[in-house]
């Protein structure tokens, strides 16, 4: 009798009789509460995005796409001239879940995992000549009006040309390992790979399909922003031409969107440092990429090269087969 009435409250009422927690088992929690366990298991219902929060998370992305060097400090200052009162310790805890970090040496956001290997850095001073010779890839966040999602893709840094790219909703390695592993289809395998120490990177789920092909891993140093800089240049590339004009409202959306992007960054976007090819057509034929990163850029060397740029008036003029490839050729 005292079973029935019990079972004559609603199965909402009863639910919260059954803990995850107690000592006695879920099984038979279920069973004296009357309710199934998958009722238990059932995800919540998601809160409601902070509106507010999203507004200064776009801000962040947006403002930090057109300044990479700046960090919490003047991100703080760009918030608070736009009339937002709002604190460092705010501003560090937004860039954190964007990912992002200044240039300047300092705090690394992309953290790899304790147990995993960390790989060293093998690009330095090294001259890309051919197609096919370093790869790299990254990860970047996108924002939608409910929140943000990832893109991550795989460039050649020879050419420019994206050889990749996959769209996700969590922050987990598979995206990038099926990225990876298209690209390693589509275009053979390069001799070397270089990322980030993010925990993405560094999971044997991602390292074992490059080792398995033989492939040299590099990863960037710690407070070394410019060691990937082909892709924070894509990253640029992509929000300013397309995402931020074009305002995508849901992932189908975003997921068109970018197919056609890639499309005409690949096939028709000329680029001044590839001497105004397109990616493709450089990729193709071998000819007009190439590129080195220098081992060390001072204060000073990089303001005698934007005097440099602004004389001589053409990244192509800055840097050649065999030599430094110069700040600002870089961004071009």
């Amino acid at each position: 009798m005292a079973q029935k009435k019990v079972w004559d409250l609603p199965v909402a009422a009863r639910r919260p009789w059954v803990g995850i927690n107690e000592p006695l088992a879920l099984t038979r929690q279920c069973e004296l509460a009357g309710v199934n366990r998958s009722t238990v298991y059932a995800p919540h219902q998601a809160a409601k995005p902070d509106q507010q929060e999203l507004g200064l998370l776009a801000l962040i992305d947006a403002e930090y796409t057109r300044h990479p060097f700046y960090g919490s400090r003047k991100i703080k200052i760009y918030l608070r001239d736009l009339g937002y009162k709002i604190n460092r310790k705010r501003v560090q805890r937004l860039m954190a879940r964007l990912g992002l970090a200044g240039m300047a040496p300092g705090s690394n956001t992309s953290r790899p995992h304790p147990q995993h290997k960390i790989y060293p850095y093998l690009l330095r001073g090294v001259v890309v000549t051919r197609p096919n010779q370093v790869w790299s890839t990254d990860i970047t966040y996108i924002r939608l009006p409910r929140g943000f999602v990832y893109l991550a893709a795989v460039i050649d840094w020879y050419s420019r040309r994206v050889l990749a790219w996959r769209l996700s909703n969590t922050m987990d390695s598979g995206f990038c390992v099926d990225c990876l592993e298209e690209a390693l289809q589509h275009y053979g395998t390069p001799e070397i790979f270089n990322t980030d120490q993010g925990s993405q990177f560094t999971s044997e789920a991602f390292t074992s399909v490059l080792l398995k092909k033989s492939i040299a891993i590099s990863m960037d140093g710690r407070g070394r922003a410019l060691d990937n800089i082909f892709v924070e240049r894509l990253w640029r590339s992509v929000k300013h031409e397309d995402v931020y004009l074009k305002g995508y409202a849901t992932l189908p959306e975003l997921l068109l969107g970018l197919t056609e992007y890639f499309v005409f960054y690949n096939t028709e976007r000329t680029h001044q440092s590839l001497g105004y090819d397109t990616p493709d057509q450089v990729y193709r034929t071998g000819s007009g990429g190439g590129s080195t990163i220098v081992d060390k850029f001072s204060a000073t060397a990089k303001t005698r090269l934007e005097i440099e740029t602004k004389t001589r008036g053409s990244a192509d003029q800055l840097h050649g087969i065999g030599d430094p490839l110069k700040f600002n050729a870089l961004l071009s």
